[in-house]
């Protein structure tokens, strides 16, 4: 399915004119050589450029002829090609390897160009038959880019002003060129399209995957006589795609639209070693920007984070919606496919796909599962995936990198709406175990695991109004709260603490707490008599201690992994209720109610 998604979206691409046509790919081109009808070399064009809002040089992405894949040998491209090909030369010490390049590159274009009378087939055939590796360290055209030229970046021609790609002699000839390339193919029935045609022995190089090869990695690909199959043997040369037959037709449509997701720097996500990338089946880019903003980050530009829970629900519901004057279809098929690196190849994270408001519809249900009362600097309407996933990593490390299993895992099953990991549980304690910090991210993970996960082990009544109502609320979200308000007296009690309840006493507390409540109230009448508001505190202590004795029965010597999650959430919810600070005036009245 993956394959025929791509398929799809290509024609969608190519239906729109937004897709090189067969034959014909998108490479980044970093220089030009500035040649003109002789071959002769003249200087050096530099194509990088400052994208908007950037602040590094990027190579300019130009319209070429489609690359081969490369290996471990010598093979050219057409028009395009690195030091070694182009001037025989590269910064890697090995003149031997750069000279063959060299030949294979004169030979190709002499291949190709022969016979074709254009100036700049001439001028590109004259280029390499005056070219003289030998001479290229002291060429003064190239002296101010050769360091950098001699890195690997991509080359192109330039004759006379005009790039030799855009020559309509020339591209004529590769045309004439890709249409001969697939004589002595096997023909045979295509997997992607379902009709017979030449069947392709190596698939597109991928470029763009995290951690995978620069050069690119395959998606599809055989290695081993353990993938062959109905005696496509590996030996054979024709028998290595057929074991997967696609034509070559359909691989170039499918590398060619991946390679061009992967290299949208504004739709491709990094969540760990996932590679993320996401399209709608009529191409249309709307769809792919609501989608970012709705799972990875909402953007002004696109959408405000104030404005995206409106659009959420109406989404969700099967509403048509307009992004800038682009009407949004709810029922249009969207796909989601996440890659990461498997030495030369790629492997498949996940590949998701459903309608867009059936992606929505669980992205809006995941975030009524986490909306809490936050604090009010936060600035912060949602906790979006990659800052959710933050969570569960030690941000003091130089790693900083999580769990690629149980990442992968929460993507597809808040995309899914399936249960999360157990893993999220098990890590989200575990950071407040070291941090001795329930901060509102965690507690919102914590309640929404319960609530997706454990219905069953909710013990927290409503918890979006201040204050909380303890009648409603379980054992353990009770102690969470008198551990909070035990942590406040303690602060009020005492100026400039060190070791709060909280460093001290949140692990023990939240995991047996049988063990150290009987102690932390017995300091705390120590701690009332030292504080000037203590009628309030003293009342609110009254109160909780009342409902908690009511339930003391049912508080177990040891705790579950879902009851410390209530109790940190009952910690958390208590804590941003005593720190909202309240004015004079109610200070008072709640004094005088006592």
């Amino acid at each position: 399915m993956i394959l025929q998604a791509l398929y799809q979206y290509y024609d969608a691409l190519a239906a729109r004119g937004e897709i090189s046509p067969p034959g014909w790919c998108d490479a980044k081109v970093s220089f030009a050589l500035d040649i003109d009808e002789s071959g002769t070399l003249h200087g050096v064009i530099p194509l990088k450029r400052v994208p908007d809002g950037g602040k590094k040089e990027i190579p300019q992405t130009m319209r070429v002829p489609e690359q081969v894949k490369k290996t471990s040998g010598v093979a050219a491209n057409f028009l395009c090609e690195n030091s070694s090909y182009f001037l025989g030369v590269d910064g890697k010490g090995n003149p031997t390897r750069s000279r063959q390049c060299f030949e294979a590159a004169k030979t190709l274009h002499g291949a190709i160009l022969s016979g074709v009378d254009s100036p700049a087939a001439r001028g590109v055939l004259g280029f390499f038959d005056r070219w003289q590796p030998e001479n290229t360290e002291a060429h003064p055209a190239l002296a101010d880019y050769l360091e950098e030229i001699k890195k690997g970046a991509n080359l192109a021609f330039s004759v006379n002003g005009q790039y030799a790609q855009q020559d309509p002699a020339i591209r004529e000839a590769w045309q004439n060129h890709c249409a001969a390339k697939s004589d002595g193919a096997v023909v045979g029935r295509c997997l992607v399209t379902g009709q017979t045609a030449p069947i392709a022995r190596l698939h597109p190089a991928i470029k763009g995957v995290q951690g995978a090869q620069s050069s690119g990695a395959s998606l599809v690909a055989f290695n081993a006589t353990a993938f062959e199959s109905y005696g496509h043997e590996l030996a054979d040369k024709t028998g290595q795609g057929l074991n997967a037959p696609v034509s070559e037709s359909a691989a170039f449509a499918y590398g060619t639209v991946l390679n061009r997701l992967l290299a949208d720097r504004e739709h491709v996500q990094y969540i760990g070693d996932t590679t993320v990338v996401y399209w709608a089946e009529d191409a249309e880019r709307s769809y792919q920007d609501l989608f970012h903003a709705a799972f990875f980050s909402a953007q002004d530009e696109i959408i405000t984070q104030r404005e995206l829970n409106g659009v959420l629900h109406k989404i969700a519901a099967g509403q048509e919606i307009d992004v800038n004057g682009i009407p949004i279809n709810p029922k249009n098929n969207f796909y989601i496919l996440g890659l990461a690196p498997s030495a030369a190849r790629l492997s498949v994270r996940f590949f998701l796909m459903n309608t867009f408001n059936g992606f929505i519809k669980h992205i809006s249900e995941h975030y009524d599962r986490l909306e809490l009362p936050k604090p009010k600097n936060t600035g912060q309407t949602y906790l979006f995936i990659p800052e959710l996933l933050k969570e569960t990593v030690n941000q003091n490390s130089k790693a900083k990198k999580g769990d690629p299993a149980t990442e992968s895992a929460m993507i597809r099953s808040v995309l899914q709406g399936t249960r999360y990991p157990v893993s999220l549980l098990n890590d989200i304690l575990l950071r407040i175990n070291a941090e001795r910090n329930v901060t509102w991210q965690k507690a919102a993970i914590l309640k929404a695991y319960l609530l997706n996960n454990a219905p069953e082990q909710v013990q927290f009544g409503e918890v979006s109004s201040m204050p909380i109502n303890y009648e409603d609320q379980g054992p353990a979200f009770l102690l969470g709260c008198l551990f909070a308000l035990l942590e406040k007296i303690q602060q009020e009690a005492i100026d400039n603490i060190n070791r709060t309840l909280a460093d001290k006493f949140i692990v023990t507390a939240s995991a047996t707490p049988v063990r150290v409540f009987d102690s932390l109230l017995e300091k705390s009448n120590y701690h009332l008599r030292k504080i000037n508001n203590k009628y309030r505190r003293r009342e609110d202590l009254a109160r909780l201690l009342g409902v908690y004795y009511q339930k003391q029965a049912n508080i177990p010597e040891h705790h579950t992994h879902a009851e410390r999650a209530n109790f940190m959430i009952g910690y958390y919810l208590k804590r941003q209720e005593l720190w909202t600070p309240k004015s004079e005036k109610k200070v008072k009245e709640d004094a005088d109610h006592v």
